[in-house]
């Protein structure tokens, strides 16, 4: 009997229309899907086919989902297993490929698009300007679940690196407390509430007033923190990217200028 590799699908930040065309057609020929049934909204689940069996994760625990998986995979099904955003991000997705190692089932990861990236879009920034700021920070502010000591969230922040903080939504004053440190009170804060969804909402704010902002929007999970250079009121004369400027010369195109 044949048997097909376990998929872990990135879904995307919410939009039925941001998960990849290799992720679709994955779906479309699932007998099972498991999905995060908390946090993958249910018109995602119209990329499956009308045969398959589609379960929510979200009252299962761990063994159920592996022996769920294993069973479906030695029976020679083709089995999804649906994550929000990205897999590789928040995604918990680690213990359940060791568990799927432990039964020597095989497995893939089709990736997908991180909330960050839908959050950027909808603002209408880069977080990478060239001279200002090359580097983002993916992080979480320390809650039930613990960091790294190294990892602290005052830590990073020292970095004042383009910064988009996950899952702390409900830890709005500490997450305004480093920034106000980190950044100045007057720092522009976005915050963008379920990325990408029909309901999004964003929030303009500075990191002094964050902590507010968002109790006067009752927003308190499923939310991005944003900070750094690319939220700034950028002036003229901040520099462009080499790329396309018409002296620079690189492997496709030779300049017209000295530099290169």
């Amino acid at each position: 009997m044949e048997k097909y590799p376990v998929q872990f699908i990135g879904a995307g930040p919410g939009d039925p229309e941001l998960i990849t065309v290799k992720g679709a057609k994955a779906l479309e020929n699932a007998d099972l899907i498991i999905y995060a049934g908390s946090l993958v909204p249910e018109p995602l689940l119209h990329w499956g086919g009308e045969d398959a069996e589609k379960l929510s994760s979200a009252g299962m625990h761990l063994e159920e989902i592996v022996q769920r998986m294993y069973e479906a995979w030695q029976s020679g099904k083709k089995v999804v297993r649906l994550h929000s955003g990205d897999p590789s991000l928040y995604g918990a997705i680690f213990e359940q490929m060791k568990a799927l190692k432990e039964k020597n089932v095989s497995f893939e990861i089709i990736p997908g698009v991180s909330a960050a990236f839908a959050a950027s879009a909808s603002l209408k920034i880069e977080y990478t300007i060239p001279e200002i700021c090359q580097t983002l920070i993916l992080t979480r502010a320390e809650g039930r679940t613990p960091v790294p000591e190294k990892e602290d969230l005052r830590a990073l922040a020292e970095h004042r690196a383009a910064m988009a903080v996950y899952l702390s939504s409900g830890l709005a004053e500490k997450v305004q407390d480093v920034l106000e440190d980190a950044y100045g009170p007057d720092a522009p804060v976005a915050v963008v509430y379920r990325a990408s969804r029909p309901d999004e909402l964003i929030i303009r704010t500075t990191a002094s007033e964050l902590a507010e902002s968002m109790r006067d929007q009752e927003i308190s999970n499923q939310a991005l923190i944003i900070v750094g250079a690319a939220l700034e009121e950028l002036q003229v004369g901040t520099p462009s990217s080499r790329l396309y400027d018409q002296k620079f010369t690189h492997g496709y195109r030779k300049g017209s200028g000295s530099e290169h």
